[in-house]
């Protein structure tokens, strides 16, 4: 689904529901606010859209009126206000309603701005069994309106989701289904969206749970996929169907995840082509292998533009990542550019010590270059900077941080070269030369903006590092924790300081695409101007 795209979600929702009927199935059930596109944000604000969307809802009841019947999101609208609601369509008309009764306000959430909750729960009834309706955050504790199923005994109840995926989040999925079985003793069938929407990604994973807890049958994640399933189900039928579709795990997710959500952008933006500045380093050489697997090798625009310090070696390896990957690279020295800089700048900076304002003029005219080619051929500049870079600040404003959309934004670095070692490895079991050199993922990180630069110069080596980006930024930990729990506290303190001081510049960074608990954007709002850091 898209957001704002009504036709064409109604379009694509219709021809699922041919495909399900054609399978003999009775009811289909579509995501959350599948008619709008997930999350519609301050859209809903616009009475306009909404009168649309209604619309939609209705053509969709009309154009399947032949066919099996259809539970799918939409915005609903009563005296109370606007609600996040799922509808039932069937015989060519909405035969019923319910409207979300718990509604998120955490984290990337944010519906309580837009919506107000409904008050009852909604059973229908197919052929002879009734089901119960419910939408995403519903399941995600006790109470309205699993009460109410519970006391009437509802034997199937409908979980729609618009779920963005983090690490970790599909077993806590099937945790939710396991205490909303036990609570009512009824049969957990959850729904949920695929694809990407700006930072977010909807892995799918859709769902039976058994009254018993047992995951009883799954559908595909990272792609869409028509489950059809026959309630209840035989303990025999269930134990085959298990295997339906095999769940990737870490760091496989994750790649796909990653995948998925810079296809989407990319897609639904209408942009053809993305250009990735390659250094030799192992963060663009994942970025472009992304790009490669998402997009295909032919949108990908590479460029090396090597400075006086950029070794060798590094260019040799840029050129090589391009080359495995099937992508076109060009090259553009800067060292020219980099000197006319130098000498305007020679009477503002006269008497004072070479150090970072140098350094980030190499990234910034990099980053004009890639900003230059975007300009030129619809080229999406994807920066290449990682979670680690971006928690403490090592990342060039205006320079490597330039670009449209950031894939690895929230990727750890240690969990950089863990992608990029299982990428290789799907590589070499499939019979294919691996796409990221093994020199570029042995050799020290360093940014080569200086002579002999490496990262552990200005930074704590990522393995002690990013832990403790972990825990301050996704556990919201104090410094005292960790010093307590045997990090150093110079480290920690120093860390922290660096995490706080770089608010401002991750302010202005390009969308990422979100694969942790609490990626830094939506999830994570802090102010800019924020004093607080100087008393941890």
């Amino acid at each position: 689904m898209t957001v704002g795209d009504l036709d064409g979600n109604v379009a694509r929702m219709a021809g699922w529901a041919r495909r399900a009927t054609e399978a003999g199935a009775d009811v289909i059930a579509f995501p959350e606010l599948a008619i709008t596109g997930y999350p519609p944000e301050d859209l809903v604000l616009r009475p306009a859209f909404v009168d649309a969307n209604l619309e939609a809802l209705n053509a969709l009841a009309a154009e399947t009126a032949s066919g099996c019947a259809i539970v799918t999101g939409f915005v609903d609208r009563s005296d109370d206000g606007l609600h996040n609601a799922a509808a039932v369509l069937a015989g060519g008309r909405v035969s019923a309603r319910y409207h979300k009764v718990r509604l998120p306000n955490y984290g990337v959430f944010d519906e309580a701005r837009t919506f107000v909750p409904g008050r009852s729960s909604c059973t229908f009834r197919l052929e002879s069994e009734e089901m119960g309706l419910s939408i995403c955050e519903d399941a995600w504790g006790p109470g309205m309106p699993w009460t109410d199923y519970a006391r009437e005994r509802v034997p199937v109840i409908l979980n729609v989701n618009g779920s963005p995926y983090h690490r970790g989040k599909a077993g806590e999925r099937i945790e939710v289904c396991r205490a909303r079985a036990a609570e009512t003793g009824a049969w957990i069938v959850y729904v949920n969206m695929v694809g990407g929407q700006d930072e977010l990604v909807f892995d799918g994973g859709s769902m039976v749970v058994a009254p018993d807890g047992s995951v009883a049958r799954r559908a595909a994640m990272f792609e869409e996929d028509l489950l059809v399933v026959d309630l209840p189900l035989e303990a025999a039928d269930a134990e085959v169907a298990r295997s339906d579709a095999e769940w990737p795990v870490e760091p496989e997710d994750v790649y796909r995840a990653l995948t998925l959500g810079l296809r989407d952008y990319a897609r639904k933006n209408d942009f053809r082509q993305v250009a990735i500045g390659l250094s030799g380093g192992v963060d663009s050489a994942l970025v472009a292998c992304l790009a490669a697997d998402a997009l295909g090798p032919h949108a990908v625009r590479t460029v090396a533009m090597p400075s006086v310090y950029s070794s060798p070696e590094s260019l040799r390896d840029a050129e090589e990542v391009a080359r495995r990957i099937g992508a076109d690279l060009t090259e553009i020295p800067i060292a020219h550019v980099f000197d006319a800089y130098l000498h305007a700048l020679a009477g503002v900076f006269e008497g004072t010590k070479p150090g970072v304002a140098e350094e980030n003029l190499q990234a910034r005219i990099r980053g004009n270059y890639l900003m230059a080619i975007s300009n030129r051929f619809g080229s999406l500049v994807l920066a290449t900077g990682n979670k680690s870079e971006y928690a403490v600040g090592y990342a060039t404003l205006y320079g490597d941080m330039s670009g449209g959309f950031a894939p690895i934004k929230d990727v750890p670095k240690t969990l950089v070269y863990d992608l990029c070692r299982w990428r290789n490895a799907r590589a070499e079991a499939a019979g294919q030369t691996p796409p990221i050199p093994e020199q570029v993922m042995t050799k020290p990180p360093s940014a080569e903006l200086r002579p002999d630069q490496k990262d552990t110069d200005s930074l704590p080596p990522y393995e002690i590092l990013d832990p403790i980006i972990e825990a301050y930024v996704e556990d919201d930990r104090s410094p005292e924790d960790l010093e307590a729990e045997g990090f150093d506290p110079e480290t920690v303190r120093r860390v922290v300081r660096m995490i706080d001081r770089s608010e401002y510049k991750r302010r202005q960074a390009a969308p990422g695409i979100k694969i942790t608990p609490k990626a830094f954007g939506r999830d994570r709002r802090l102010p800019i101007t924020n004093a607080f850091w100087r008393d941890s």
